[in-house]
């Protein structure tokens, strides 16, 4: 017969070796592609199998839901991440984090509403959680509420976040609002932060681009391209970019690169049209 100390550390073992397996708390990743995306190998079946005979072992601990929630969010099955939240929530109503992570369930299946009232409770609970601040301040980006956004990004600054989406998407909206010297200073500390997204040099490319900088926009357009290949949006931005340096060959190959990504592109179509044949040294 296995002793009650016996079983207690194979319990912590299980789930010591299930949180290293799935990570800890919330779903995000630092991805900044506009939505936050899961990764799906941490949501494998061998994972939720131990997880599994973690909660079998002692079915009241809610980190273990909560974990193993996060598994069922990464491998997209999300009524089950939904049911194992909702069990972390009931069994430690204060639980912040299983909160935040059932919000981005919600707002991963259209569900904006419940999102809200999530990260809401989750804020309430502890006003300097960043997950929660930096998901709640996309759900209001995406809705088109910019001055609640800035305010959850700022928050989350404040509380010393090291996620980049808290400035990139604090960038996107300077930019929208062509403020684009403090966008490029946002997209610059996200990149900091980051350096693999190539999103973010897009962005920033674009602003340089707004302020005539070429050598800035054109040295960040080929950033992006080169660590995303299909990135079809900061081909053409290329293009537009070298066809301002009147460098119309270059330009053309770039704005066609990017129709070859996708057919419907506006921006790539036009821009192969305007510089077909100035490319030519014709007009």
């Amino acid at each position: 017969m296995v002793g009650p100390l016996v079983q207690l550390r194979n319990f912590r073992h299980l789930l010591a070796i299930a949180a290293l397996t799935v990570g800890l708390a919330a779903c995000q990743t630092a991805g900044m592609n506009g939505t936050a995306e899961f990764d799906k190998n941490a949501g494998a079946a061998d994972n939720i199998a131990s997880l599994n005979q973690v909660i079998a072992q002692n079915p009241n601990d809610a980190n273990a839901y909560n974990i193993r929630g996060t598994a069922y969010g990464r491998s997209a099955q999300y009524d089950l991440a939904i049911q194992d939240f909702t069990r972390a929530i009931s069994l430690n109503p204060n639980f912040h984090q299983a909160y935040a992570n059932r919000a981005l369930i919600y707002k991963k299946i259209n569900n904006p509403q419940q999102a809200l009232a999530d990260y809401n409770r989750s804020i309430m609970i502890n006003p300097s959680y960043d997950i929660a601040l930096i998901g709640r301040g996309d759900l209001f980006r995406t809705q088109g509420d910019m001055g609640r956004a800035v305010s959850d990004y700022n928050q989350a600054i404040v509380a010393k976040t090291r996620d980049p989406r808290a400035y990139y998407y604090r960038g996107l909206i300077f930019q929208q609002q062509r403020n684009h010297s403090q966008a490029i200073e946002d997209f610059t500390y996200a990149l900091s932060l980051d350096a693999s997204n190539s999103d973010a040099f897009n962005a920033r490319g674009l602003s340089y681009l707004a302020q005539n900088d070429m050598k800035g926009a054109l040295g960040d357009f080929s950033n992006a391209v080169r660590l995303d290949r299909e990135n079809y949006r900061a081909w053409a931005n290329q293009g537009l970019a070298l066809e301002k340096e009147r460098d119309y060959s270059r330009a053309y190959d770039s704005f066609q690169r990017a129709k070859i990504l996708n057919s419907n592109y506006q921006p790539a179509i036009d821009g192969m049209d305007r510089t077909r044949k100035l490319r030519y040294g014709k007009s």
